[in-house]
Protein backbone atom coordinates (compact mmCIF):
# COMPACT_ATOMS: atom_id res chain seq x y z
CA UNK A 1 0.00 0.00 0.00
CA UNK A 2 1.40 3.42 -1.26
CA UNK A 3 1.39 6.19 1.59
CA UNK A 4 2.89 9.75 2.13
CA UNK A 5 4.96 10.12 5.30
CA UNK A 6 6.38 13.18 6.65
CA UNK A 7 8.18 13.44 9.90
CA UNK A 8 8.96 16.12 12.03
CA UNK A 9 9.19 18.42 8.38
CA UNK A 10 9.89 21.97 8.70
CA UNK A 11 10.78 24.33 5.41
CA UNK A 12 11.74 27.86 5.56
CA UNK A 13 13.06 30.50 2.94
CA UNK A 14 15.26 32.49 4.78
CA UNK A 15 13.89 33.84 7.86
CA UNK A 16 10.37 33.13 6.85
CA UNK A 17 8.77 29.51 8.13
CA UNK A 18 6.42 28.45 5.49
CA UNK A 19 6.36 24.89 7.03
CA UNK A 20 6.93 24.29 10.89
CA UNK A 21 6.95 20.75 12.34
CA UNK A 22 4.49 18.58 10.89
CA UNK A 23 3.96 15.36 10.89
CA UNK A 24 1.18 13.16 8.79
CA UNK A 25 0.65 10.10 7.00
CA UNK A 26 -1.39 9.96 4.00
CA UNK A 27 -2.59 6.88 2.00
CA UNK A 28 -4.68 5.74 -0.33
CA UNK A 29 -8.05 7.66 -1.08
CA UNK A 30 -8.66 11.24 -1.25
CA UNK A 31 -7.60 13.30 1.19
CA UNK A 32 -8.00 17.03 1.25
CA UNK A 33 -5.23 19.32 1.99
CA UNK A 34 -6.72 22.47 3.76
CA UNK A 35 -6.11 26.10 4.69
CA UNK A 36 -6.25 29.40 3.93
CA UNK A 37 -3.84 31.19 1.77
CA UNK A 38 -0.60 31.52 2.45
CA UNK A 39 -0.95 28.51 5.27
CA UNK A 40 1.76 26.42 3.63
CA UNK A 41 -0.39 23.96 1.42
CA UNK A 42 1.21 24.67 -1.59
CA UNK A 43 5.05 24.09 0.11
CA UNK A 44 4.11 20.81 1.28
CA UNK A 45 3.00 19.03 -1.89
CA UNK A 46 5.94 20.54 -3.62
CA UNK A 47 8.04 18.58 -0.99
CA UNK A 48 5.96 15.48 -1.65
CA UNK A 49 6.63 15.59 -5.16
CA UNK A 50 10.27 15.80 -4.70
CA UNK A 51 10.50 19.51 -6.14
CA UNK A 52 11.71 21.27 -2.89
CA UNK A 53 13.91 19.96 0.03
CA UNK A 54 12.90 19.83 3.39
CA UNK A 55 14.71 22.28 5.87
CA UNK A 56 14.46 19.91 7.75
CA UNK A 57 12.65 16.00 8.70
CA UNK A 58 11.93 13.72 6.29
CA UNK A 59 9.64 13.43 3.42
CA UNK A 60 8.91 9.92 1.63
CA UNK A 61 6.78 7.77 -0.64
CA UNK A 62 6.02 4.38 -0.79
CA UNK A 63 9.03 4.29 1.64
CA UNK A 64 11.27 5.81 -0.90
CA UNK A 65 12.66 9.99 0.30
CA UNK A 66 11.17 12.23 -2.29
CA UNK A 67 14.03 14.89 -2.84
CA UNK A 68 16.54 13.87 -5.27
CA UNK A 69 14.94 10.63 -6.07
CA UNK A 70 13.84 10.90 -9.81
CA UNK A 71 12.52 7.57 -10.21
CA UNK A 72 9.96 8.33 -7.77
CA UNK A 73 8.39 11.06 -10.31
CA UNK A 74 7.00 7.61 -11.92
CA UNK A 75 5.12 7.05 -9.35
CA UNK A 76 4.33 10.75 -8.34
CA UNK A 77 2.41 13.61 -10.55
CA UNK A 78 1.99 16.95 -9.78
CA UNK A 79 -0.98 19.30 -11.03
CA UNK A 80 0.43 23.10 -10.08
CA UNK A 81 -1.88 25.87 -9.25
CA UNK A 82 -0.01 28.14 -11.87
CA UNK A 83 0.01 27.39 -16.00
CA UNK A 84 2.73 24.93 -16.50
CA UNK A 85 2.17 24.31 -20.36
CA UNK A 86 3.31 25.53 -23.43
CA UNK A 87 -0.12 27.38 -24.72
CA UNK A 88 1.27 27.00 -28.39
CA UNK A 89 0.87 23.33 -28.13
CA UNK A 90 -2.85 21.43 -28.73
CA UNK A 91 -4.25 19.52 -25.53
CA UNK A 92 -3.08 16.20 -27.70
CA UNK A 93 0.08 17.28 -28.40
CA UNK A 94 1.11 18.83 -24.23
CA UNK A 95 -0.31 15.42 -23.05
CA UNK A 96 1.13 12.90 -25.89
CA UNK A 97 4.82 14.91 -25.08
CA UNK A 98 4.76 14.40 -21.31
CA UNK A 99 3.84 10.73 -22.02
CA UNK A 100 6.83 10.25 -24.38
CA UNK A 101 9.16 11.86 -21.43
CA UNK A 102 7.95 9.27 -19.27
CA UNK A 103 9.23 6.82 -21.49
CA UNK A 104 5.46 4.88 -22.66
CA UNK A 105 5.67 2.32 -25.27
CA UNK A 106 2.79 3.67 -26.62
CA UNK A 107 2.66 7.66 -25.99
CA UNK A 108 -0.50 8.18 -28.39
CA UNK A 109 -2.43 5.95 -27.19
CA UNK A 110 -1.61 6.46 -23.31
CA UNK A 111 -2.65 10.66 -24.05
CA UNK A 112 -5.80 9.44 -25.85
CA UNK A 113 -6.85 7.90 -22.29
CA UNK A 114 -6.11 10.24 -19.96
CA UNK A 115 -7.74 13.42 -22.50
CA UNK A 116 -10.77 11.13 -22.55
CA UNK A 117 -10.84 10.83 -18.75
CA UNK A 118 -11.04 14.65 -18.20
CA UNK A 119 -13.62 14.85 -21.15
CA UNK A 120 -11.83 17.13 -23.30
CA UNK A 121 -11.58 14.86 -26.69
CA UNK A 122 -13.16 17.66 -28.85
CA UNK A 123 -11.04 20.15 -28.33
CA UNK A 124 -7.59 17.95 -27.98
CA UNK A 125 -6.87 19.54 -31.29
CA UNK A 126 -7.24 23.47 -30.11
CA UNK A 127 -3.99 25.13 -28.99
CA UNK A 128 -4.06 25.68 -25.09
CA UNK A 129 -3.80 29.30 -26.04
CA UNK A 130 -7.46 29.18 -27.23
CA UNK A 131 -8.40 27.62 -23.49
CA UNK A 132 -10.77 28.56 -20.75
CA UNK A 133 -8.87 28.54 -17.54
CA UNK A 134 -11.15 25.39 -16.42
CA UNK A 135 -9.85 23.71 -19.88
CA UNK A 136 -6.41 24.68 -19.00
CA UNK A 137 -6.58 22.80 -15.57
CA UNK A 138 -8.34 19.58 -17.05
CA UNK A 139 -5.28 19.29 -19.82
CA UNK A 140 -2.63 19.80 -17.13
CA UNK A 141 -5.04 16.92 -15.17
CA UNK A 142 -4.65 14.69 -18.13
CA UNK A 143 -0.90 15.25 -18.49
CA UNK A 144 -0.66 14.45 -14.58
CA UNK A 145 -2.46 10.58 -15.34
CA UNK A 146 -0.87 9.76 -18.46
CA UNK A 147 1.60 7.54 -16.62
CA UNK A 148 -0.73 6.27 -14.09
CA UNK A 149 0.80 7.36 -11.43
CA UNK A 150 0.08 5.88 -7.67
CA UNK A 151 0.34 9.54 -5.82
CA UNK A 152 -1.29 12.12 -7.67
CA UNK A 153 -1.09 15.79 -5.89
CA UNK A 154 -2.91 18.84 -7.07
CA UNK A 155 -2.68 22.18 -5.65
CA UNK A 156 -5.82 24.33 -6.27
CA UNK A 157 -6.91 21.91 -9.24
CA UNK A 158 -10.84 23.40 -9.31
CA UNK A 159 -9.55 27.55 -9.89
CA UNK A 160 -11.14 28.53 -13.71
CA UNK A 161 -13.58 25.44 -13.57
CA UNK A 162 -17.45 26.07 -14.06
CA UNK A 163 -19.72 24.21 -11.66
CA UNK A 164 -20.24 21.20 -14.17
CA UNK A 165 -16.45 21.30 -14.51
CA UNK A 166 -15.62 20.57 -11.04
CA UNK A 167 -18.32 18.22 -10.79
CA UNK A 168 -16.53 16.16 -13.40
CA UNK A 169 -13.54 16.43 -11.85
CA UNK A 170 -14.28 15.96 -8.45
CA UNK A 171 -16.13 12.33 -9.46
CA UNK A 172 -12.62 11.74 -11.65
CA UNK A 173 -10.53 11.96 -8.39
CA UNK A 174 -13.03 10.48 -6.19
CA UNK A 175 -13.04 7.27 -8.77
CA UNK A 176 -9.19 7.41 -8.37
CA UNK A 177 -8.92 7.07 -5.05
CA UNK A 178 -11.56 4.56 -4.96
CA UNK A 179 -9.00 2.36 -7.53
CA UNK A 180 -6.11 2.60 -4.21
CA UNK A 181 -4.33 5.98 -5.32
CA UNK A 182 -3.36 8.34 -3.15
CA UNK A 183 -5.07 11.46 -4.04
CA UNK A 184 -4.21 14.59 -2.34
CA UNK A 185 -5.17 18.12 -3.49
CA UNK A 186 -5.05 21.54 -1.29
CA UNK A 187 -7.83 23.95 -1.49
CA UNK A 188 -8.92 27.08 0.50
CA UNK A 189 -12.65 26.59 -0.61
CA UNK A 190 -14.16 24.45 2.62
CA UNK A 191 -17.09 23.29 -0.14
CA UNK A 192 -14.99 21.34 -2.18
CA UNK A 193 -12.95 20.12 0.24
CA UNK A 194 -15.73 18.64 2.14
CA UNK A 195 -17.92 17.44 -1.11
CA UNK A 196 -14.40 15.36 -1.90
CA UNK A 197 -13.04 14.38 1.17
CA UNK A 198 -14.24 13.40 4.15
CA UNK A 199 -9.91 12.91 5.23
CA UNK A 200 -8.80 16.67 6.09
CA UNK A 201 -4.87 17.78 7.02
CA UNK A 202 -5.48 21.01 8.14
CA UNK A 203 -3.13 23.43 7.91
CA UNK A 204 -3.01 26.90 9.83
CA UNK A 205 0.39 29.21 9.89
CA UNK A 206 2.16 26.66 8.24
CA UNK A 207 1.21 23.76 11.52
CA UNK A 208 -1.00 21.22 11.04
CA UNK A 209 -3.95 22.18 13.07
CA UNK A 210 -6.25 19.11 12.27
CA UNK A 211 -5.91 15.37 10.92
CA UNK A 212 -8.92 13.16 9.96
CA UNK A 213 -12.50 12.76 9.20
CA UNK A 214 -13.71 16.43 9.32
CA UNK A 215 -16.99 15.05 11.32
CA UNK A 216 -15.15 13.40 14.40
CA UNK A 217 -12.87 16.55 14.83
CA UNK A 218 -16.02 18.71 14.81
CA UNK A 219 -17.30 15.99 17.86
CA UNK A 220 -14.43 16.41 19.41
CA UNK A 221 -14.15 20.00 19.96
CA UNK A 222 -15.07 20.38 23.66
CA UNK A 223 -14.51 24.18 24.01
CA UNK A 224 -18.19 25.16 22.79
CA UNK A 225 -21.83 23.93 22.71
CA UNK A 226 -22.58 21.63 19.53
CA UNK A 227 -25.83 22.97 17.79
CA UNK A 228 -28.62 20.77 16.67
CA UNK A 229 -32.11 21.73 15.02
CA UNK A 230 -34.69 19.05 16.06
CA UNK A 231 -37.89 18.87 14.98
CA UNK A 232 -40.48 16.74 16.46
CA UNK A 233 -44.53 16.48 16.84
CA UNK A 234 -44.50 18.97 19.51
CA UNK A 235 -41.47 21.52 19.57
CA UNK A 236 -42.76 23.31 22.37
CA UNK A 237 -43.20 20.52 25.22
CA UNK A 238 -39.65 19.08 24.02
CA UNK A 239 -37.78 22.01 24.49
CA UNK A 240 -39.45 22.82 28.24
CA UNK A 241 -38.24 18.97 28.87
CA UNK A 242 -34.61 20.06 27.43
CA UNK A 243 -34.35 22.75 29.68
CA UNK A 244 -34.14 20.89 32.57
CA UNK A 245 -31.04 18.86 31.53
CA UNK A 246 -27.66 19.70 32.88
CA UNK A 247 -26.34 18.69 29.10
CA UNK A 248 -28.13 21.44 27.42
CA UNK A 249 -26.78 24.77 27.34
CA UNK A 250 -29.81 26.69 25.33
CA UNK A 251 -33.03 25.90 23.31
CA UNK A 252 -34.69 28.14 20.81
CA UNK A 253 -38.08 27.58 19.70
CA UNK A 254 -37.48 28.49 15.86
CA UNK A 255 -40.31 28.30 12.53
CA UNK A 256 -37.66 25.59 10.87
CA UNK A 257 -37.55 23.55 14.90
CA UNK A 258 -35.85 23.36 17.97
CA UNK A 259 -32.34 24.90 17.79
CA UNK A 260 -30.74 23.42 20.87
CA UNK A 261 -27.10 23.89 22.48
CA UNK A 262 -25.97 20.78 24.06
CA UNK A 263 -22.13 20.72 25.84
CA UNK A 264 -21.72 16.59 24.61
CA UNK A 265 -22.37 15.39 21.35
CA UNK A 266 -22.78 12.16 22.69
CA UNK A 267 -24.83 12.73 25.87
CA UNK A 268 -27.14 14.48 24.25
CA UNK A 269 -27.77 11.74 21.16
CA UNK A 270 -28.82 9.29 23.77
CA UNK A 271 -30.49 11.37 26.32
CA UNK A 272 -32.81 13.16 23.52
CA UNK A 273 -34.79 9.13 22.25
CA UNK A 274 -35.12 8.71 26.13
CA UNK A 275 -37.21 12.30 26.40
CA UNK A 276 -39.45 12.08 23.63
CA UNK A 277 -40.29 8.44 24.36
CA UNK A 278 -41.25 9.23 27.77
CA UNK A 279 -43.43 12.20 26.94
CA UNK A 280 -44.60 10.57 24.23
CA UNK A 281 -43.34 13.06 21.59
CA UNK A 282 -42.53 11.91 18.13
CA UNK A 283 -38.95 12.60 17.06
CA UNK A 284 -39.09 13.43 13.16
CA UNK A 285 -35.30 15.13 12.58
CA UNK A 286 -32.06 15.76 14.17
CA UNK A 287 -30.16 17.59 12.51
CA UNK A 288 -26.19 18.94 13.62
CA UNK A 289 -26.65 22.06 13.13
CA UNK A 290 -22.90 22.94 13.03
CA UNK A 291 -20.69 19.88 12.11
CA UNK A 292 -19.66 21.55 8.64
CA UNK A 293 -16.37 21.63 7.49
CA UNK A 294 -16.34 25.60 8.30
CA UNK A 295 -17.56 25.05 11.53
CA UNK A 296 -14.21 22.83 12.22
CA UNK A 297 -12.12 25.76 10.16
CA UNK A 298 -13.28 28.75 11.79
CA UNK A 299 -13.13 26.96 15.36
CA UNK A 300 -9.22 25.91 14.49
CA UNK A 301 -8.66 29.77 12.91
CA UNK A 302 -9.84 31.19 16.58
CA UNK A 303 -7.69 28.68 18.61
Amino acid sequence: MTTIELSGVSRWYGNVVAVNDITMTIGPGVTGLLGPNGAGKTTILHMVAGFLAPSRGTVTVAGQPSWRNPGLFRQVALVPERDSVYAFLTGLDFVTATARLHGLPDPVGAADRAITMVEMTQVQDRKISTYSKGMRQRIKVAAALVHDPEVVLLDEPFNGMDPRQRLQMMDLLHAQGEHGRVIVFSSHILEEVERLSGIIQVIVGGRLAASGDFRAIRRLMTGRPHVFLVRSSNDRALGSALMNSPAITAVEVTPEGLQVRAADYGSFTKQIAGLTRDRGIRLTEVLPADESLESVFNYLLAS
